[in-house]
């Protein structure tokens, strides 16, 4: 028998001061393909923070999945077949966030894009970006010959410094209007999303709230608790800003956009990916690892972005401008820009 723990770790999205980390001691079970079809059972039942949501969205039943995915566990299963069914059964979560981690293989969901057109085009950026672009703290910046900053954040995996931050503003000093185009930003941490929002408000706001897993019950949750924005100290943009979503844009990139949308900013794209949940960690009796959303977050209206936010132009890349060169979505930011300045 091996007993199986919760890890409870922010992983990659870091809202407190400190990173939070305990063991929770489960139920033992045995290493088997019952056994760990068993735990894993219990761990998401016990912990993930999305239940009554997806039920009422979808019609999600963890009872009726387990009955299901039940009798497709035998003795004699290989661990591939074992991880194929495991991997199955947390699929119908439909969250980006859970994944069962092996020494062969990840089972993961992508669905939160992969059934939706791509809306962006890495070539295309390029040819906006041209050779004469720069580069600060990994983002790629340029002033459009309209006379309007783009700014390219393709992941808040790191922290962008308030140097370099800084550097891109004073380029983008005279422009009329900014572009944030965060297409295929698939997250990171939340405190570089923070990091980046905090230059686009002149007050302390309101974004959110988020609540905590107190119990084993699928409503066991904290009070909400509210999300707050504080402005950087020091040089912030006061002119109209832009962000370019599509489906990719999720996790932290998911909450930057919530963040934005408070800040006054105008979405343009499609509907973001999603993943209002932050992740914990835990292992089943074989040593795999699985990750699950049980921290869920919500906007300032408290309501959830478990499965994205809707922009405020919404607007799908076309074949015909793709074929001439232009990108939709920027192309329309920059409309929208010159019509407002």
């Amino acid at each position: 028998m091996r007993r199986v723990h919760i890890i409870i770790g922010y992983l990659m999205l870091l809202l407190l001061p400190a990173v939070v980390s305990s063991c929770v001691d489960e139920d033992q079970y045995p290493d088997n393909p019952r056994g760990n079809f068993e735990a894993l059972w219990r761990i998401i039942d016990e912990h993930y923070s999305f239940f009554d949501y997806k039920a009422g969205l979808y019609g999600l039943d963890w009872n009726e999945v387990y009955a299901r995915f039940s009798p497709q566990i035998s003795d004699d299963m290989t661990n591939t077949q074992l991880f194929e069914v495991l991997g199955n059964m947390l699929k119908e979560l439909r969250d980006g966030h859970v994944n069962l981690y092996s020494g062969f293989d990840i089972a993961r969901n992508w669905s939160f894009h992969e059934d939706y057109p791509a809306n962006y085009s890495e070539s295309l950026v390029e040819q906006y970006l041209g050779t004469d672009y720069k580069i600060a703290g990994g983002l790629k910046y340029k002033v459009l010959d309209d006379n309007i900053g783009y700014l390219r954040c393709p992941t808040f995996q790191h922290e962008f410094g308030g140097g370099a931050l800084t550097n891109i503003l004073n380029e983008f000093l005279t422009c009329n209007a900014l572009i944030i185009d965060i297409r295929e930003n698939s997250g990171g941490m939340l405190t570089s999303a923070e990091e980046l929002a905090a230059r686009f408000t002149n007050e302390e706001l309101l974004v959110g709230y988020m609540q905590h897993k107190t119990g084993k019950g699928h409503n066991d949750f904290s009070p909400m608790q509210e999300q707050w924005l504080k402005p950087y100290k020091g040089l912030r943009w006061q002119k109209k800003v832009f962000v370019l979503t599509n489906r990719q844009v999720y996790s932290a990139a998911n909450e930057f956009v919530k963040y934005m949308k408070c800040c006054g900013a105008i979405i343009v794209g499609d509907k973001s990916g999603g993943g209002a949940g932050m992740p914990f960690s835990s292992e089943l009796p074989n040593g795999w690892g699985v990750r699950f959303s049980a921290c869920p977050m919500f906007d300032k209206d408290k309501q959830s972005t478990e499965f994205g936010i809707d922009p405020t132009h919404k607007i799908d890349m076309t074949i015909a401008d793709t074929y001439q060169g232009f990108d939709t979505i920027i192309e329309t930011a920059r409309k929208l820009a010159t019509a407002t300045h």
